[in-house]
């Protein structure tokens, strides 16, 4: 386990090639370095998604580890909803799922959300709840049943038509192989709930870039990074390859992460509007190489949420 803070020096050792606004991150264990650093910016924000979709939670500090971030009892994307047929529901088919807040109080996940009253998981669930084999873009994860009453709870919230329920992620259960949808990863390599890497990055710089070019600014939010970086140039991430914060945290970068259309959701109303920033994305160049176009676009990705 190592830490993550705030205002934490960014250090790069090793540069590859690479084009995204924000790109997915694999977190390496400590070892011993003998490669010259070169100091590229400074950790400014971190965020957490207890509930896959769910409003981040702002950090000041948080632990790294291999299935990425995590705070007291709080892990990153380790609850999940899905539908009756098992399969996972984000806030691209429900935008009010970005109003929901998960923080831990008293041994219990806690949601929060406009308007109605707030709803306890135990963070230790019963073992006589069901397992269920759940299904990201058809690659099959488990979870943990939650129970009737959060069924009921974010059925009810979503103001779904058909029964939703949430599952979560424990660590005993057999994890996803991201390698299997996308050959850059290794066979060791391991994710729960996220989409592609535990672990997503952003510089403000980027960010800033692309608000220049939008008539109606966003922020980091619309993009659900864990990490966001100062300090550095516009799109420099892209040719990152090998990052250290601080003394000891090592990431390794995957691939650049492909948008969506939950990048259109304000998150401050749950209101989606199908078109930006993503049309801005696609017209503009990054870095050296231009933006490609998604050729998952509006029914496949997911943007790490």
């Amino acid at each position: 386990m190592e830490t993550i803070s705030k205002q934490r020096t960014l250090l790069l050792w090793a540069a590859g090639l690479g084009v995204s606004i924000t790109l997915a991150w694999l977190y390496l264990s400590r070892k011993r370095r003998t490669k010259q650093l070169r100091r590229v910016g400074e950790v400014s924000q971190l965020f957490l998604y207890p509930l896959k979709s769910c409003k981040g939670i702002p950090l000041q500090e948080a632990e790294c580890r291999e299935y990425g971030l995590k705070s007291g009892h709080l892990r990153d994307r380790h609850w999940l909803v899905v539908k009756e047929d098992k399969v996972y529901v984000t806030a691209r088919q429900e935008p009010r799922m970005v109003l929901i807040t998960a923080t831990c109080d008293k041994g219990h996940l806690t949601l929060r959300a406009p308007d109605t009253e707030d709803l306890q998981i135990p963070l230790k669930l019963p073992k006589t709840n069901a397992v269920f084999t759940c299904k990201i873009y058809g690659f099959e994860v488990q979870g943990r049943d939650c129970g009737d009453e959060a069924s009921d709870w974010i059925t009810s919230f979503l103001r779904s038509s058909q029964t939703y329920r949430i599952v979560c992620f424990e660590d005993q259960m057999k994890p996803r192989n991201p390698k299997n949808e996308y050959p850059m990863y290794d066979e060791n390599d391991r994710v729960a709930y996220p989409d592609l890497a535990p672990l997503l990055l952003l510089s403000e710089a980027s960010l800033e870039n692309l608000n220049h070019k939008l008539e109606n600014k966003i922020t980091s939010r619309n993009f659900r990074p864990n990490i966001v970086i100062s300090g550095c140039e516009a799109f420099g991430e892209d040719i990152w390859k090998e990052i250290q914060i601080g003394s000891h945290v090592t990431l390794r970068r995957v691939m650049p992460c492909p948008r969506c259309i939950l990048t259109t959701v304000d998150p401050d109303t749950g209101i989606i509007n199908m078109k930006e920033p993503l049309e801005t994305l696609r017209s503009i160049p990054s870095g050296p190489v231009a933006v490609p176009r998604l050729d998952r676009s509006t029914t496949q990705c997911e943007d790490h949420i």
